[in-house]
């Protein structure tokens, strides 16, 4: 009879994955020190960040590390680069890297895509599909008081629109609006479970059922190396509606 996983070996692979989010993370938060001020209060990306890895459960001491590093107080060198390219069924995506070495990056990028169907892009080839948004998503779980409530307080600061979507409303807003909208859900004490600026498609295509495993596993791919950031993807994908 076969045995299961032991406590240390379940236990390993939880600090594993905890440890790449981190890295992540620590990442995110010095690109926004190095592009703004190193203070979260005068700098909303950088505050979006910290909050993020406050939620993940980050340590603060690491927090204080890679601000100070992207203020470069500390050294470091880093830098931001988007990729784009097609994956199966021709899905557009978007895949923003945070490295120290670009060579690396586009190396590992080039072959997940290869390696599942699709192709890297030239720059501008699929990015024109979507578009930049301020996105803050509130846990309103179906609650009808909760959305009026969410609806009321996003298009006051300023938001676009507000989509009800599997127990969440969607705030959506432009960029430079973004700070402000989030700073009135956020006193208004809704539970926030997500805010950030994204890259949100225009328009999101059905995926043919041959290309939907091979996709999900490229994206799967491409969230776990080190150096990828954020994927963005025009697939209808259940997850990705609203």
């Amino acid at each position: 009879m076969g045995r299961g996983p032991s406590i240390e070996g379940r236990k390993n692979a939880s600090d594993a994955k905890r440890g790449a989010l981190f890295t992540k993370l620590a990442r995110d938060i010095r690109i926004a020190a190095r592009t703004g001020l190193p203070e979260p209060d005068n700098n909303a990306r950088l505050r979006a960040a910290v909050d993020k890895a406050l939620a993940a459960n980050m340590p603060k001491d690491s927090i204080e590390r890679a601000i100070r590093r992207g203020a470069g107080l500390d050294g470091g060198n880093t830098s931001e680069i988007r990729y784009e390219g097609y994956g199966p069924g021709g899905v557009a995506l978007l895949i923003d890297c945070i490295t120290d070495n670009p060579q690396r990056s586009v190396a590992d990028v080039r072959h997940a895509l290869s390696k599942h169907g699709g192709n890297l892009g030239t720059s501008g080839s699929v990015a024109f599909q979507f578009q930049r948004v301020g996105v803050c998503e509130v846990a309103s779980a179906g609650r009808p008081e909760l959305e009026e409530k969410v609806l009321e307080i996003a298009l006051e600061a300023g938001a676009d629109d507000v989509i009800n979507a599997d127990s969440n409303s969607i705030v959506l807003c432009a960029p430079e609006q973004f700070e402000p909208v989030h700073k009135a859900l956020e006193a208004a004490a809704l539970p926030l479970a997500l805010a950030a600026i994204q890259m949100r498609p225009q328009n999101r295509v059905a995926v043919p059922a041959e290309a939907l495993q091979p996709l999900q596993e490229l994206l799967a791919w491409l969230e776990d190396l080190d150096d990828v950031h954020e994927v963005f993807h025009n697939a209808d994908l259940p997850e990705a509606r609203g």
